[in-house]
């Protein structure tokens, strides 16, 4: 288990954006060092990710500009969780 606090960030403002979380670099490496065979497209790996109360399946993505992963962070958690983009947040991440 992981547990990451970072800035959750829009992509694409207005109408259908999308929310997202950049898990650091040096917190990376541990996903990267347990997913080794496990990968899928893009370099995605299968996470369940904890928010709060809120707990849901999804995949992290290898961000090249910071070596880091993003985790995208779907509407129905954040009405649940309250959170908008420039909350700092911490959740819990497992590889699934």
């Amino acid at each position: 288990m992981l547990e990451v606090t970072a800035f959750v960030w829009m992509w694409n403002p207005g109408k259908g954006s999308w929310h997202f979380l950049t898990i650091p670099p040096e917190q990376a490496v541990e996903i990267k060092l347990q997913s080794v065979g496990m990968r899928g497209g893009f370099g995605s790996v299968k996470v369940s990710v904890q928010i709060g109360q809120t707990r849901w399946q999804t995949s992290v993505f290898p961000d090249r500009k910071t070596g880091g992963y993003i985790l995208p962070i779907k509407a129905d958690v954040r009405r649940r969780e309250d959170i908008a983009a420039g909350d700092e947040v911490t959740l819990t991440l497992d590889l699934a």
